[in-house]
């Protein structure tokens, strides 16, 4: 839902972005952010994704570069747009969407994106990853 809500100039009215490629484009952004987080704890870097969700200067983070460039790779590949539209649309979509997701992860009282059920999610575990998370959080 975040991604949806923040592809208005970046996808729905971008003239690079054919109409019939919409909803997949808003869907390669999901897949994209979800596999880089994904990526991330799979390579043992869970300290490094929870510090990232603390630290809220998104603009100068790899893993938001990543993502960045995981999505416009597909959106060249896939959808034939052309490498700088491509780039242009992914930093215009997916920065403000990850900027959003810290946010929400912050907000105690949206359960949903809470930083320890995001984990939870990610890693596909139905444990409840709030110890670890308070352990790893900096101080």
């Amino acid at each position: 839902m975040l991604v949806k809500n923040n592809a208005g100039m970046a996808v729905i009215d971008n003239p690079a972005i054919p109409v019939k490629y919409h909803d997949a484009v808003i869907n390669e952004a999901s897949s994209s952010i979800i596999e880089v987080l994904k990526g991330q704890m799979e390579m043992g870097r869970i300290r490094e994704l929870i510090r990232f969700f603390q630290v809220s200067d998104v603009y100068n983070k790899s893993l938001v570069s990543s993502i960045v460039n995981k999505f416009a790779n597909k959106l060249n590949n896939f959808y034939g747009i052309a490498p700088e539209a491509a780039m242009n649309v992914a930093n215009l979509l997916i920065r403000p969407v990850m900027e959003e997701l810290i946010k929400q992860s912050k907000n105690e009282h949206n359960k949903d994106f809470g930083l320890s059920n995001l984990l939870s999610k990610l890693s596909g575990s139905q444990k409840d990853m709030s110890g670890l998370v308070s352990q790893l959080m900096i101080a």
